[in-house]
């Protein structure tokens, strides 16, 4: 059988992997900037981390939520205390895109309407639901006819109050958009958001999929602004790589039994891998290391001639090359054992580990100053 084949492969099978390094089977070491598209939080093969997870498996790996679960209930307090919202509840599912999906049918249930308002060059995910609100004309959505949804350019305070009328049950927008390339909102227009959305009774979500979990050297990007959202949606580094995803609910958002779903969410390794998770960050002050990590690396590139339009917040990084540079990523990983993202062939994203250091990030300086004569 083959697998079936939709995503773009590198020939590279890593086998092992520590902190912000990967070695592949041939025995090369690379340094990953990427992470796996933002999930590897606290690092690869977190002594920690590792130890959690076996010690559960050791006891039991999975049981359904039909009966409770301690571990759940650990994690939802001590992510409460350390995101900021103790006040808030918890439902965990399996990934972002379900995690934005439950969002979204919240938000309908709450205020019984069912358009949505989104922003130009979001992505959201790949169920139905968070593919109808990702704004990518490839990706065709099977979401339900009667719903509507519509999109709006970051940052155009006009265009939204174009569209904010009584049918609007929510409004979703990243802490920063990460697949197109590091697009920042605005503060202000996020208080805007928060405003705008009391006022019409609409329910404001923050995806925090890419961005949350420390990326931004606040526990979420949203809280440069001082907004509360009524929704949160996380994954990605929530588990280290551990598939798992969740949803901070509005503590006035009341639940009811069967309201949303899951199997596997939340399962005792999930659990497991996140309460893990969110220690290291305490212990070794991941968010502290994001800002000042993240800090450095701006001021690094600053110094690179030919890097244009540079932005970011903390270990979340965009930059443009101009476009006779379209090769650099895929120089600098075959060349130089770099793994970095890419938004298109000149744009360039940096999502390591929180745990990055400078002597790791001086080697990507030189590697890329190297590139860039």
């Amino acid at each position: 059988m083959k697998l079936f084949d939709v995503y773009p492969l590198f020939n590279i099978a890593p086998v092992k992997a520590e902190g912000c390094w990967l070695w592949d089977d041939k025995g090369e070491k690379y340094l990953d900037l990427y992470g796996g598209h933002a999930v590897i939080s606290i690092g690869h093969s977190h002594p920690q981390y590792v130890r959690a997870l076996t010690d559960q498996l050791n006891n039991i790996a999975f049981y359904s939520n039909s009966i409770r679960n301690p571990i759940q209930e650990q994690l939802a307090q001590k992510l409460g205390q350390f995101s900021g919202y103790p006040d808030y509840q918890l439902f965990l599912c399996n990934s972002g895109a379900e995690a934005n999906e439950n969002a979204l049918k919240v938000a309908s249930f709450v205020t019984g309407r069912k358009k949505i308002v989104a922003f130009k060059k979001a992505f959201h995910g790949r169920t139905s639901g968070a593919v109808a609100v990702t704004d990518n004309p490839k990706i065709v959505s099977p979401f339900n006819a009667d719903h509507e949804v519509v999109f709006v350019p970051m940052n155009d305070e006009a265009a939204l109050l174009d569209v904010l009328d009584k049918h609007v049950a929510a409004v979703i927008i990243e802490g920063i958009q990460g697949v197109g390339g590091i697009q920042l909102p605005e503060d202000s227009f996020l208080q805007f958001l928060e405003r705008e959305c009391l006022r019409n009774n609409s329910l404001l979500i923050l995806d925090e999929i890419q961005s949350g979990y420390g990326r931004t050297g606040k526990f979420f990007a949203h809280q440069y602004a001082g907004v509360k959202p009524h929704l949160i949606t996380m994954a990605k580094g929530m588990g280290n790589g551990f598939p798992v995803g969740g949803v901070l609910i509005h503590g006035d958002i009341k639940p009811w039994s069967g309201m949303l779903g899951t199997t596997f969410g939340g399962n005792y390794l999930a659990g497991a891998a996140c309460l893990a998770v969110l220690e290291v960050m305490e212990k070794e002050n991941l968010l502290a290391n994001a800002t000042q990590m993240g800090a450095y690396v701006m001021a690094e590139l600053i110094g690179v001639e030919k890097v244009q339009k540079l932005r970011g917040r903390g270990l979340m990084i965009g930059f443009d090359l101009p476009e006779e540079n379209k090769d650099v990523r895929n120089n600098l990983l075959f060349k130089h054992h770099i793994f970095v993202g890419e938004a298109k062939p000149n744009t360039i994203r940096l999502l390591p580990s929180l745990s990055l250091n400078r002597n790791e990030i001086d080697i990507f300086i030189n590697a890329l100053k190297e590139e860039l004569p």
